[in-house]
């Protein structure tokens, strides 16, 4: 029986409780089990996944720091891998393994990063790159499992992802509305919280515009579910404009394409875009001609008084593009228009849409330079290695030219030096500053390609082609034709699968000139994405009905196979989660070793930096770090021994050879200083430390003889 008081809430009471027998004793109360409606349990689900992905966001921070990252990987590992072995156990039968072969190669692609420590130029930093990837496999193939386990609950991963978007959109413009309470020391006027990168910022909103228009112009769901849509496309769209990521715009501009494009329902989405796209642009721009929003370097005071400014406009935003979902949904429902108007507004639509890059050509044309000249100078921008850095500003939304450039020929040169394997997963940074022409230090290549050519060569970038065309079959194949031969019924889950490509396409794309894929929390919804859209199969292909998960739970014994499958799963969840740890917990002794070292406590400090360097082998700080303490202990022979290790263990670091160097010069060693700064002006020879040694290496052998 339905509560009268709560529609998602039902209380059931057994029948032979209900009218006990005449002079029968009193009966005990009846027990009542509570149970949760389906609309509710999807409300929980979503909003669970939301707070999930929030959390991802939040504690993966930019994806740089070890303290944050590694305590993620290891839960997102444990939890993909139980997933992994309920699907394996207890997951609904296939006609067909689907996402099999994407999963194959995904497995390949981390086992080639793992197996790079070997040649990696920096081994250390292969190792952590290696865990990275192995939590990526471990998301997509989540993605997959969840599948198996739960089919019918695609509504709530694509309205969680878009609740994890709105929200840390949402948080990145309180930061620029409550300055003082959420970013009193920022310096820039690009949101960039809470990844301190405004265009990962711009990416997780561009990720929840596809899933936005999806509830928006949905066929099923209650209306003001529905009318949520048109605020989040505001929110969204400011967000993406106030980071000033062109990347982010090029990426949403592409995925919602292909939505138009493959979706049949253009004229509803077309409803849902516009009124938060024009209210979020007209919003983008009054806020770029407010200094104390736009411009950097500004003090908190003013900060605050456009944060107030900004407070009650997005106030205003939100509560205006509500009320428009609300007036536009029940309209819609109210007096649905006839098949032949839609299909000449949607045609209509898309003249509209083909006409905007003629439109620009033609701009373009009745420029100062014209057509041909315009066009020539934005490729020598944006290809131009010398071409001058946009500016920090708005204006950057126009602009074409990018440093970007400088970084891809660096890591084609990298390349060349080894085509096949290329210099080791998270190389680059390490290999760069060898072949560099300016005094930037880089951690990445910004873009996924290049980044792939140079850490893992030739091999591993056709290996990542071999699995995005497997990734691309398998969405095809979940998707299916839209028109011709073989083409399948519209139906509510086709477009979601749809909506969940779009996602995966417009990280794709944002990932080809960016490195957004290091930051948890831009790659972990797009992988998730991925996974279940090439796990799922025909989406007119039914999973049997069954009694449920636990019963199938049940009959696992009788299938060893299944059983030593998912045992292996557990196994190398495990494995990872204790492989991802073994970086951090090196780290953390090398800090208690420093602190050890400060309090004058020398053994324990020596303890410490041993305990790290067996933690981490591979890595040349616990070296560095014992280098100090021997000499802190007087003990020169132990400590040049220790940095004579450095250069063992990593012999293409510059920093290892400049280290050594300056201790051989110190110590009188002139020759040995010379061979071995000379080794580190080779890997570095911009390098304004090694310069200085060097000179004063020269000058001291000179002075003997």
């Amino acid at each position: 029986m339905r509560s009268p008081v709560c529609s998602c809430t039902s209380f059931r009471v057994s029948a032979s409780a209900a009218v006990p027998e005449l002079g029968a004793p009193p009966a005990a109360p009846a027990a009542r089990r509570l149970t949760l409606s389906p609309a509710a349990i999807s409300a929980l689900l979503v909003v669970g996944l939301g707070a999930a992905l929030t959390l991802v966001a939040f504690q993966g921070d930019g994806g740089l720091q070890l303290s944050r990252t590694v305590p993620l990987s290891i839960g997102i590992l444990i939890v993909s891998g139980l997933l992994c072995a309920l699907a394996l156990l207890g997951g609904r039968p296939a006609r067909r393994p689907w996402g099999l072969l994407p999963l194959v190669l995904f497995g390949a692609w981390t086992a080639l990063t793992g197996a790079s420590v070997i040649w990696a130029v920096d081994s250390s930093t292969a190792w952590v790159e290696a865990n990275r990837t192995l939590m990526h496999l471990g998301v997509f193939a989540a993605g997959v499992a969840l599948v198996r386990l739960a089919p019918g609950r695609w509504r709530e991963l694509l309205s969680g992802v878009l609740l994890a978007a709105a929200a840390v959109s949402f948080y990145a413009l309180l930061t620029k509305v409550f300055p003082g309470s959420l970013a009193a020391d920022e310096t820039y006027g690009r949101l960039r919280e809470p990844f301190q990168y405004w265009n990962a910022v711009g990416l997780m909103a561009a990720l929840g515009l596809p899933p936005a228009l999806w509830l928006g112009a949905r066929r099923e769901g209650h209306a003001a579910v529905t009318a949520l849509a048109y605020p989040a496309v505001g929110v969204l769209t400011l967000t993406i404009l106030m980071a000033y990521s062109r990347g982010s715009l090029l990426a949403a501009a592409l995925g919602l394409a292909v939505w138009f494009a493959v979706v049949p329902l253009r004229l509803r989405s077309a409803m849902v875009l516009l009124p938060g796209l024009i209210l979020g642009l007209l919003a983008g721009v009054w806020t770029f001609g407010q200094s104390g929003l736009s411009d950097d370097r500004v003090g908190l005071p003013l900060r605050s008084n456009a944060g107030t400014e900004l407070g009650i406009l997005l106030g205003a935003l939100i509560l205006v593009l509500l009320v428009t979902g609300i007036l536009a949904t029940w309209q819609r429902e109210r007096t649905p228009r006839p098949e032949r108007v839609r299909r000449a507004w949607g045609i209509a639509l898309l003249t509209a849409l083909a006409l905007i890059p003629v439109l620009a050509l033609g701009a373009l044309s009745t420029s100062d330079r014209g057509l041909s000249g315009s066009v020539s100078k934005g490729w020598r921008d944006l290809t131009d290695p010398n071409a001058p850095s946009p500016a920090n500003d708005p204006s950057r939304l126009t602009a074409v030219g990018s440093v970007r450039s400088r970084y891809w020929r660096d890591a084609f040169v990298i390349a060349s030096h080894d085509k096949a394997l290329g210099v080791g997963a998270g190389g680059y940074a390490t290999a760069r500053v060898r072949v560099r022409k300016d005094d930037l230090d880089v951690l990445h290549a910004h873009g996924f390609a290049v980044q792939t050519v140079a850490d893992l060569g030739y091999i591993g970038l056709a290996l990542a082609l071999a699995l995005l065309a497997a990734w691309l079959a398998a969405a095809y194949v979940t998707t299916g034709p839209w028109r011709g031969r073989g083409a399948r019924p519209e139906h509510d889950e086709r477009f979601g699968m749809v909506a969940l490509g779009c996602v995966v396409i417009v990280f794709g794309v944002h990932s080809f000139i960016d490195w957004t894929w290091f930051i948890p929390g831009t790659v972990v919804p797009a992988l998730l994405c991925a996974g279940w859209l090439a796990g799922r199969g025909p989406t007119l292909e039914t999973f049997p009905a069954d009694g449920g998960l636990r019963a199938r739970l049940r009959t696992f014994g009788r299938q060893p196979v299944r059983v030593a499958a998912a045992a292996a799963v557990l196994i190398i969840a495990i494995a990872g989660a204790w492989s991802t740890a073994q970086p951090l917990r090196s780290t953390n002794q090398v800090d208690d070793a420093l602190s050890a070292l400060a309090a004058g406590r020398i053994a324990q400090a020596r303890t410490l930096a041993l305990k790290a360097g067996d933690t981490d082998p591979l890595s040349v700080e616990p070296l560095f770090v014992l280098a100090t303490v021997e000499g802190a202990a007087g003990d020169t022979a132990a400590q040049r021994r220790a940095l004579v290790n450095a250069t063992e263990v990593q012999p293409e670091s510059a920093t290892a050879w400049r280290q050594l160097a300056e201790f051989d010069l110190s110590a009188g060693r002139t020759a040995a200083a010379l061979r071995e700064i000379s080794a580190a002006l080779y890997l570095d020879p911009r390098s304004p430390q090694a310069r200085a040694i060097f000179l004063a290496a020269y000058r001291a052998a000179r002075a003997r003889r």
